[in-house]
């Protein structure tokens, strides 16, 4: 019999969006989607530095707009790993200046 590895870093950072995905999603219905009200939940909570830094009230729903990209009111898990991916995306290139200046 082969043996069964133990998973990755990579794949345990996978599990682990999944399941903060499913910690928030159907709260207020589908058990496969983000409301607005679960997506604040989550920004509020898992991402609240962010959240509190915000000087526009309204940057959460512009990102909600922007997220959902089917237009149905709800952010699919697709929808919310363009979020994880996007933040992920700044950071990199805010440390990549970072380490680029003189």
């Amino acid at each position: 019999m082969a043996k069964i590895s133990s998973p990755t870093e990579t794949e345990r950072c996978i599990e682990y969006l999944i399941a903060v995905f499913q910690k928030y999603a159907g709260k207020d219905g589908y058990n496969y989607t983000l409301s607005k009200t679960e997506f604040l939940s989550f920004m509020n909570t898992e991402l609240a530095a962010f959240t509190k830094n915000q000087k526009d009230p309204s940057v959460l729903d512009c990102m909600m707009k922007k997220l959902d990209t089917n237009s149905d009111g709800q952010l699919d898990f697709l929808e919310f790993l363009n979020l994880i991916g996007g933040l992920l995306g700044l950071v990199c290139h805010s440390e990549f200046l970072k380490t680029e200046r003189p």
